[in-house]
């Protein structure tokens, strides 16, 4: 790689890169709409195919499966063809995979098309961009890469009550086919804006080397004074155990309105509040980071979270419903952020883009194993009270490893203070 030009080096923090930035947040907001979409589809999709709340919540198990898996590829594949024309891809794949969905005649061909909105749709918008936008800022990249993560939630914000209105006055059916037409060719045009390559960085004299990060108690071979695959393979299993429990009030609030009498149309309400209140959040844990570092913004996120879901527990009129789900929003939203700031403080920064890949796919197999496993409670119990218990324990495992993985770096930075 060549050394940046002036004029490569100008275009970082720039008008430029803000702009591209804007293009980001609404390539991230069409792209990703499925994932709350499915959620407001659920009743409708469960009465007319006659199947239980766990089989209804397959598609979008399968559709976010598939959306941690096509990361890792669509991320390769913008390295090596560059982000337009994975974004060309996405878009075909999220026309299609809106329209095959409108089709289907039984679930699991539902399924099988919400998993080609993940694999190649939303994946092309989620973990590439992640990755392009961090290639254009760099005193402000944590503010940055909370904005572009925001357009997941954004997504959440404004596309439920679309659906839900659509789907009232039209059927999902049509409703499906107008999401894939908007969606697919909103994402093509907005491609061509994302044709010019990231400026390449050199700093320190290491071309393409991104800014140094926040120090550590630890050496980058050794995060958490643990060798690299166990710290990994540690925070793996947190992302998992933090998504399942993120995931059982995002997929099953619009059921759970339902069941209560409030109807569809509340829950999908309460859905884009709570995503509305998760565009706050993450822009809030963005400073945040840049102020106390990943670790301990995930750590605080985590428990606030558990505190949240534990506050859906007494609430069943339709206000304390709401106010509750703007609360969890508020609350959950810079979770997910978090690990690429951790990854990014404790190992190598060659190593980022991989085990960032890795953490992200581990979040949204939680995601999908919490959409699951909340119906499936829900069928054993006949309740979401034992639902919302199952996310209260996992989110209890998600405290327990980051806070063993906090205090690693406090006492390791307090015999520091005293041995110097």
């Amino acid at each position: 790689m060549s050394a940046p030009t002036p004029s490569d080096a100008s275009l970082i923090d720039s008008r430029t890169a803000a702009w591209r930035l804007f293009v980001t947040v609404l390539l991230v907001t069409l792209g990703n709409s499925a994932m709350y979409v499915v959620s407001v589809v659920l009743p409708a999709v469960q009465t007319e195919f006659g199947i239980s709340r766990a089989y209804a919540s397959l598609p979008y198990t399968a559709m976010m499966v598939c959306l941690g898996l096509g990361g890792l590829w669509t991320g390769k594949w913008a390295d090596r063809w560059g982000i337009a024309r994975v974004l060309w891809l996405g878009s075909a794949a999220v026309a299609a995979g809106y329209i095959l969905a409108a089709a289907s005649g039984n679930v699991w061909l539902f399924g099988l098309a919400h998993g080609l909105l993940g694999l190649l749709g939303g994946a092309a918008t989620f973990a590439p961009l992640m990755a392009d936008t961090g290639l254009w800022w760099q005193k402000r990249r944590g503010i940055a890469m909370a904005v572009c993560a925001s357009g997941n939630y954004i997504a959440g914000t404004i596309w439920p009550p679309l659906a839900q209105w659509g789907i009232t006055h039209y059927g999902w059916r049509p409703t499906y086919v107008a999401l894939g037409l908007v969606c697919g060719i909103g994402m093509a045009l907005l491609a061509f804006a994302m044709r010019r390559p990231p400026p390449e960085l050199q700093i320190g004299g290491a071309p393409g080397a991104p800014a140094a990060p926040r120090p550590t108690p630890w050496p980058p071979d050794r995060p958490f004074g643990l060798t690299p695959g166990t710290a990994q393979a540690l925070l793996c299993v947190a992302g998992v155990a933090c998504c399942v429990a993120m995931s059982m009030p995002q997929v099953h609030i619009v059921a759970y309105c339902t069941d209560l009498g409030f109807g569809a149309a509340r829950g999908a309400e309460m859905l884009s509040l709570m995503l509305f209140s998760g565009i706050i959040s993450r822009l809030v844990s963005g400073w945040i980071c840049d102020h106390i570092g990943g670790i301990r913004t995930l750590l605080l996120g985590s428990a606030l979270q558990g505190l949240a879901l534990l506050m859906f527990l007494p609430a069943s009129g339709m206000m304390s419903l709401y106010a509750v789900s703007a609360m969890f929003g508020l609350f959950q939203g810079g979770i997910v952020p978090s690990y690429a700031i951790i990854v990014r403080e404790h190992f190598p920064a060659r190593e980022a883009g991989a085990r960032t890949g890795a953490l992200i796919m581990a979040t949204l197999i939680g995601m999908a194993l919490g959409g699951w496993m909340s119906g499936w409670v829900f069928d054993v119990t006949g309740s979401y009270r034992a639902a919302f218990l199952n996310g209260i324990g996992w989110n209890l495992l998600n405290l327990g490893i980051v806070g063993w993985l906090y205090l690693r770096t406090r006492g390791r930075s307090v015999l520091r203070a005293h041995a110097g």
